[in-house]
């Protein structure tokens, strides 16, 4: 039987999603850790988004093929039983037969928090990116309507041995600010190693008067990532929802 899993976790004390040969602090990992437990023989599942190190989730999807009697409520309370604190099982679901989670995405939808002012947040500090800078969000917004459509988004790639294609499909970019707090919410159909991270740097840079709205036109064209604005820390940025 074909399952879905629908997985909330705090990525910050974790290596990324993606399991690794170097590394088992992975939430992959430690899923199919506690699945192939279960089953008594190993177990490995796909995820919707590959989030990097120190990212988190809210909607997080994979599946995994199991062969179990246990019901979908038994085998999500398996899960939580035995995975670590900051990793959750929303849910367990039967699925179609051909279901996978990354290949039939549809939409992704990504969330990155800035503290641009007010007092230290202690217990939002995992979570946040404390700039603690005033932006011009009217500029940022200017930029952001750039960056949506479907464009070569090779400049907002970390990884320089990339050989698939760098187009993606942005659908829209909001920018809200409240309280102190800018949130850059993405939603696309897929996005680059590194790209939501980097967008946000770039619009940041934006902000700051460092770059101009009418700029983002060349660093798509130029196709380079030295064009494009920094590297954001994970620690901001959340998978909110993957759509099918």
């Amino acid at each position: 039987m074909n399952y879905r899993l629908d997985i909330e976790y705090d990525g910050s004390r974790y290596e990324g999603w993606q399991r690794q040969n170097r590394t088992t602090n992975t939430i992959q990992g430690k899923i199919e850790e506690v699945l192939s437990k279960m089953c008594e023989t190993p177990i490995e599942i796909d995820g919707a988004g590959r989030t990097d190190a120190g990212v988190h989730a809210k909607g997080q999807v994979a599946n995994v093929h199991l062969e179990t009697e246990k019901s979908c409520e038994e085998i999500c309370e398996y899960l939580n039983h035995y995975l670590p604190e900051d990793i959750a099982v929303q849910c367990v679901s039967e699925a179609e037969p051909r279901f996978h989670s990354r290949l039939l995405a549809k939409e992704k939808i990504y969330q990155y928090r800035i503290l641009t002012g007010g007092h230290k947040n202690v217990f939002e500090r995992k979570y946040v990116y404390p700039l603690q800078e005033t932006l011009d969000i009217k500029a940022m917004k200017k930029a952001a309507e750039k960056l949506v459509g479907t464009h070569d988004f090779k400049s907002f790639c970390s990884n320089k041995k990339m050989k698939k294609s760098t187009v993606r499909t942005i659908y829209e970019i909001k920018l809200e600010e409240e309280n102190g707090e800018i949130r850059i919410t993405y939603r696309g159909n897929g996005f680059l190693y590194n790209m939501v991270r980097i967008l946000t740097g770039t619009l940041i840079e934006v902000g700051r008067g460092e770059k101009m709205a009418e700029s983002i036109d060349g660093i798509l064209e130029a196709k380079e990532r030295s064009g494009a604005g920094f590297t954001v820390p994970a620690r901001g940025l959340t998978l909110s929802e993957v759509r099918y």
